[in-house]
């Protein structure tokens, strides 16, 4: 069973509340789910959210999977790391050293 944090759904018409909740990944976005973790309120200014950070850690500490919504809250709430890789730059020493052996494999080809 592949388990997943993800929003469930509530509130009135154009009045959405949202709980941050551990649920079967087969299931709909409103179906049973096996635990609720916190809850979000996009509504108000700011935003209102509220995580049990200990259930939170236990979930992704079992393996269950955040979706990018749900991750975000976590990395705002300090739960987890942002986990987003940019793209890292070459050291100019690197360069000199890739663009010197590029050198010297050519000329010992030309040889």
């Amino acid at each position: 069973m592949a388990v997943k944090i993800r929003l469930h759904r509530m509130g009135a018409k154009k009045n959405p509340f949202y709980r941050i909740v551990a649920i079967d990944s087969r299931k709909s976005r409103d179906g049973e789910y096996i635990e609720q973790i916190g809850y979000y309120n996009p509504k108000t200014n700011p935003a209102d959210v509220k995580i049990d950070k200990a259930l939170a850690e236990k979930w992704l500490g079992v393996g269950a999977q955040p979706t990018d919504t749900v991750k975000s809250l976590f990395v705002n709430a300090g739960i987890m790391n942002g986990g987003y890789k940019k793209a890292a730059k070459a050291e100019p020493e690197a360069v000199d050293a890739v663009e010197a052996a590029v050198e010297a494999a050519v000329q010992k080809s030309e040889e």
